[in-house]
């Protein structure tokens, strides 16, 4: 029973991180400029941050969960104001050309954790597909350890971003300054979108 729970949480994580989303972008970035440690460092952010949402829905933290989905709004302001730093941050990395770019700071390790750990677990889409699969699953649950659960989505969403940081520093090397000055640009465009519509969505209900 708890290894079928385990390989089912597991691919819960997966199938939640492997999405191309912001944390996607940041880590292909991160990859590019600073190698796989940095991509892989992003990601883990980001499996983290799944990994205590996962605790949450597992050991079935009603009262947590009720205050999370009542401060979607705030989180969600957070969630795009880091989302907005990190686009003007990585435009302007890329808008100084070559020798800039070459000598741009690189964010240490603890940093590229921290900022995705803090995004991810600001974003409202997160907690709701958590407690949409965990309560779906709340039978399963009963028969098993939610530790298994929880264990099944860190190795799973950690396995998606290790897949990705390492496969897109293999091919580091083979892409030009030129192309990656436009990445950068590109998703420095793509993360403020995603600030915007996330902000969209949860302002549309309410002007209606």
């Amino acid at each position: 029973m708890n290894s079928a729970l385990f390989f089912q949480s597991l691919l819960i994580g997966l199938s939640i991180a492997a999405p191309v989303g912001p944390i996607g972008l940041l880590t292909i970035q991160r990859t590019l400029d600073a190698g796989w440690r940095a991509g892989l460092a992003t990601g883990l952010g980001a499996a983290a941050a799944d990994t205590v949402y996962g605790a949450v829905g597992a050991f079935g933290a009603t009262a947590l969960i009720a205050w999370l989905v009542g401060a979607k709004l705030w989180l969600a302001v957070f969630g795009g104001l880091v989302l907005l730093r990190l686009a003007w941050s990585g435009w302007h990395q890329s808008a100084g050309g070559e020798a800039s770019a070459a000598k741009a700071p690189v964010p240490s390790l603890w940093t590229c954790f921290a900022t995705t750990f803090a995004l991810t677990l600001s974003n409202p889409m997160t907690i709701v597909s958590f407690i949409a699969i965990f309560g779906a699953m709340s039978a399963q649950v009963a028969g098993g350890s939610p530790w298994v659960m929880v264990a099944g989505v860190l190795v799973g969403s950690a396995l998606w971003w290790l897949v990705l940081s390492v496969g897109v520093g293999r091919l580091r090397h083979s892409f030009r300054p030129a192309w990656r000055r436009a990445i950068n640009r590109a998703s420095a465009l793509l993360l403020a979108g995603f600030a915007l519509w996330q902000w969209g969505g949860l302002l549309t209900p309410m002007l209606h």
